[in-house]
């Protein structure tokens, strides 16, 4: 073995470049499968075509949907759910247009929805008998601004191109889902100021339809009367039938998202929801659905089904047996290496498809399979390891696994999450007693979560000699209802001192694993607001010695006047009341007025067409800054929207990062010779 040179944390060379993960950061949004032919496919999203996303047939990797054609959809903003393939006949939605298309085989698209370019449709759902009737959601841009936008569920009868409007009233709709004999469909649905993790509900309607004409009956709630387990409302998602009369779904009434089933009778004038479980699960079931279509259960039979829940910062699997309600399930426990499991849905009555991440592995399309002894095994359909050749020079040798660690916080020592990769490059070992620099990444949402799969950016930062620490600030998902509401009424407090509490500890003697001097803070959307918070909080001027804030709020006043529809009201529940009821505040929590504040040099990254968090954001506050004398460094990527998709930005936003921190810590990357 080579003996490893000497260098300075921060300074070592790597193999892993900006541009080798511009070129592979294909991913993968979302995977499909055909009820009748159990075909798989995946929508892939590719920054080396402009950013534009593909369907493909995965086991054969051919591209359904042609350079030209966008498989995706504007709906809620972040989208999802663009496409469904029946019986080999496919529907998508194109972004350019926001039609729905049709392809026949290896036909050409053709329109189904009339030309409009207000319209937008996603949750594509095709009727098992009439299969040319497909209900959606419809979102109406006709009248722009946020409040006047739209949101039904609707018929779309691609025999004559015809959009009616099936189910309206409330703000929301999502996961329309028809039974096996199309005479029963459950639908989510939520309603203003909620977000669907804070009080969403499910319905279900009977079906009247022949070969022209399909109607709803009457809908009715599928939760009633139930009184929850915690105070408030209570979160149900995620309906699934598992036979004409029985859907499962996830619902919070625990304090955490546990699968329930109900078993609807008499048309939907029955409805029985009861637990699955003897008991809850403090696990959940799901996540905040952001984006649509994702699913944390697959039922392979009317008996069997197979689930993932988030566990101790991963998600792990479990198989249940069902026994047609009469009595609660026990969960088995799958072995499973994938540590981030999204989209799991049914193949056959034993084989499951899902997109799985390894800890040192890239994103894949798996199948599982379980023998009768319900042992599973797992085949790789489609891995987005790009080039073989340049994904060879990356050595697992290189690889930082993450480490889950709990930190307990004052004033209660309640628990804080945070993920840590340790610096790691066989090629390079740090001088005694060195401690590393550390990014301190925020996700977004902020009800989100940092997964513990691989992520090459990460790497990026760890091989080349920093640490890297996630944090699951106050308010993160997978941690149970309460833990998302500890930043209720706290957005801009809570999380900022979650990530200064983060580097306080993790450099403390009880843990000494970072530099406490060369801590920099990163974060997009959600996150870039945390960046941007932390750096006006006079607690963190020792703690943080640079930030990066990707598309972040810096305004909250102009981010509830000008945001999209889905989070709109958001605000409302993390601030505590609307401008009007506690103007001051949005003053005080506002980056943009207290910019005079900022000494610590930043770094501004925004997208020119983003709709959820507009440029003015960025450029009010990099004003501001300069006025005052502060660091700001900006660049605005044109054509860009909430994040990068295209591979020159994605490049040039990562180098740009590195060289930053690079300068204001006064590191410079080793020679390659010693």
């Amino acid at each position: 073995m080579v003996k490893p040179k000497v260098a300075p944390y921060g300074t070592w060379r790597s193999p892993i470049s900006a541009n080798l993960i511009a070129k592979k950061s294909i991913s993968i949004q979302d995977v499909i499968v055909d009820p009748i032919t159990s075909t798989v496919y995946h929508i892939e999203g590719r920054p080396s075509e402009g950013g534009r996303n593909a369907l493909v047939k995965t086991q054969e990797g051919v591209d359904v949907v042609k350079k030209g054609w966008n498989a995706r959809t504007g709906v809620h903003e972040y989208g999802g759910a663009p496409a469904v393939v029946y019986d080999g006949i496919v529907y998508f939605s194109n972004f350019e247009d926001g039609r729905v298309y049709k392809i026949v085989g290896q036909g050409e698209p053709i329109a189904v929805t009339p030309e409009n370019k207000n319209h937008r449709f996603a949750d594509l759902v095709v009727h098992p008998i009439q299969r040319h009737f497909i209900v959606a959601i419809l979102e109406d841009h006709t009248n722009p601004a946020p409040r006047d936008v739209v949101t039904t569920l609707a018929l779309i009868d691609t025999t004559n191109s015809t959009v009616t409007s099936i189910v309206s009233g409330d703000d929301f709709y999502s996961s329309p889902t028809f039974n096996s004999d199309g005479k029963l469909i459950a639908w989510t649905q939520w309603t203003h100021p909620d977000m669907p993790w804070e009080g969403a509900e499910i319905l279900v309607a009977s079906v009247n339809f022949t070969d022209t004409t399909l109607d709803l009956g009457k809908p009715a709630n599928v939760s009633g009367d139930l009184k929850p387990d915690m105070e408030g409302k209570i979160s149900s998602v995620q309906p699934g039938w598992i036979n004409t009369d029985s859907f499962l779904y996830t619902t919070d009434f625990s304090g955490y998202q546990n699968p329930w089933l109900c078993v609807v009778r008499n048309g939907n004038r029955g409805r029985v929801p009861t637990r699955l479980l003897a008991a809850p699960l403090e696990q959940d079931f799901g996540q905040p659905p952001w984006v649509l279509g994702n699913s944390c259960y697959a039922p392979l039979s009317e008996t069997s089904v197979v689930f993932s829940s988030f566990k101790d910062g991963k998600n792990v699997l479990h198989h249940a047996t069902l026994n047609g309600g009469n009595s609660h399930c026990e969960l088995q426990d799958l072995r499973c290496p994938y540590v981030d499991i999204q989209y799991l849905r049914k193949l056959t009555s034993n084989t499951f498809v899902f997109l799985g991440k390894k800890v040192d592995e890239p994103s894949a399309i798996v199948v599982g399979t379980l023998d009768s002894s319900l042992h599973p095994t797992y085949e790789v359909l489609k891995d987005t390891k790009g080039d073989e050749e340049e994904t060879d020079k990356i050595s697992h040798d290189l690889i930082s696994v993450p480490q889950s660690i709990v930190l307990r916080v004052p004033p209660n020592n309640e628990p804080l999450y945070v993920i840590y990769y340790p610096p790691k490059n066989p090629e390079y070992t740090a001088p005694q007693d060195e401690k590393p620099p550390c990014v301190v990444n925020v996700h977004g949402g902020p009800t989100g979560h940092s997964s513990l799969g691989l992520s090459m950016q990460k790497q990026f930062f760890t091989t080349r000699g920093w640490a890297w620490v996630d944090v699951e600030y106050g308010g993160s998902s997978g941690y149970g209802r309460k833990y998302i509401e500890r930043l209720v009424g706290n957005w801009g407090i809570a999380d900022v001192s979650d990530c200064i509490q983060s580097v306080v500890q993790l450099s403390s003697p009880a843990f000494g694993i970072i530099d406490p001097r060369r801590a920099v803070i990163r974060g997009g959307s959600a996150g870039g607001f945390t960046v941007l918070a932390a750096m006006c909080n006079e607690s963190s001027k020792d703690v943080f010695a640079a930030g990066t804030s990707s598309y972040g709020i810096s305004n909250l006043f102009k981010l509830a006047e000008f945001t999209h529809k889905f989070e709109s009201r958001y605000l409302e529940k993390l601030m505590g009341g609307t401008p009007d009821d506690v103007g001051h505040v949005y003053t005080d929590r506002s980056p943009l007025f207290q910019a005079a504040k900022i000494r610590t040099p930043l770094l501004i990254l925004q997208g020119s067409i983003d709709a959820v968090v507009p440029p003015a954001q960025a450029e009010d506050i990099v004003k501001a800054i300069r006025e005052s004398g502060g660091r700001v460094e900006y660049t605005l990527f044109e054509g860009e929207g909430h994040g990068w998709r295209k591979v020159e930005n994605i490049k040039a936003a990562l180098e740009k990062e590195l060289a930053f921190y690079m300068d204001v810590l006064g590191l410079s990357t080793v020679e390659t010779k010693l």
